[in-house]
């Protein structure tokens, strides 16, 4: 009888949040979206850790906001314009200074060197296996080993290959600048 009753004030709702429910969510959606749009598309684009942290504080801060019995839309408000501000600051700091970009983002990582060599400590600390590295050589259409040039993954998360026909044919220095590992890689494989 108790988990019945439990239950029944689980799926009901007081006529009068259903207003306020509503209400709250369209404020906080309105809210995201306009200051989403004064952050710019990498606030939800290109997730770095900085980006998935923000994401997550602005999504937890808006289902609080939407769902307490009594919504304070102005504490939500500013809770996420005060998120937003500190993204945006984040970003400007990381953009001005290397230090502060380094303790922000994550740096890209050398998965398998030139000759298709795969480099298993990197691949632990990266947490990719065997397998997910063989379905990205695929959908690259690397169709040798020997073409690889080099497989990283950025900082985003995001797996990238390179390769090409000549043995010559190395990325250019530029392309793998912070790259962990790279300089201590053999060129040819």
């Amino acid at each position: 009888m108790e988990n019945a009753t439990m239950l029944q004030d689980q799926l009901t709702i007081d006529v009068e949040m259903v207003g306020t429910v509503v209400l709250s969510a369209f404020v906080m959606y309105a809210t995201v979206m306009a200051f989403a749009r004064l952050a710019g598309v990498r606030s939800f684009a290109e997730m770095s850790t900085f980006d998935i942290a923000i994401t997550i504080a602005i999504g937890s801060t808006v289902g609080a906001t939407m769902v307490v019995d009594k919504p304070m839309l102005l504490q939500g408000v500013l809770a996420v314009a005060t998120l937003y501000a500190l993204h945006l600051g984040v970003s400007k700091l990381r953009h001005r200074y290397r230090g502060v970009e380094r303790s922000v983002d994550n740096r890209p990582i050398l998965l398998m060197g030139a000759g298709g060599r795969m480099l298993p400590r990197n691949m632990q600390v990266a947490r990719v296996t065997t397998e997910d590295l063989r379905s990205k050589l695929r959908k690259a259409n690397v169709q040798q080993l020997s073409t690889v040039r080099a497989v990283v993954m950025d900082g985003t998360g995001e797996v990238h290959v390179l390769h090409g026909d000549g043995p010559d044919q190395l990325p250019d220095p530029w392309l793998m600048e912070g790259v962990r590992n790279y300089e201590d890689e053999p060129l040819n494989g």
